[in-house]
């Protein structure tokens, strides 16, 4: 079977873990899909269709080309949900 996927989004989403390993923040569920979302905002969407599974194997060869970018985006949405935190917005929940 056929899809269509953002690699760069499982890029973002599995790099983000060890980024934040050292930014002292809040790591909840929401703040951490808010950084995925604006570093994702910052980044060029890399789409690509492969058969389901192969797609891992293509990002791996893939990933290293886009690291050094997405470090600086996940770094740069990190510090920017830091100072401004949505969780505890009433209006986003």
């Amino acid at each position: 079977m056929l899809s269509m996927k953002n690699y760069m989004e499982v890029i973002v989403m599995s790099a983000m873990d060890d980024i934040l390993k050292d930014i002292n923040m809040c790591k909840c569920e929401k703040c951490k899909l808010d950084i995925a979302a604006k570093a994702l905002n910052d980044l060029p969407p890399q789409y690509i269709v492969t058969e389901k599974g192969e797609i891992y194997s293509k990002i791996k060869n893939l990933k290293s080309q886009f690291e050094v970018d997405v470090i600086a985006a996940i770094t740069k949405a990190a510090i920017l949900v830091k100072r401004n935190p949505m969780h505890d917005d009433p209006a986003v929940q």
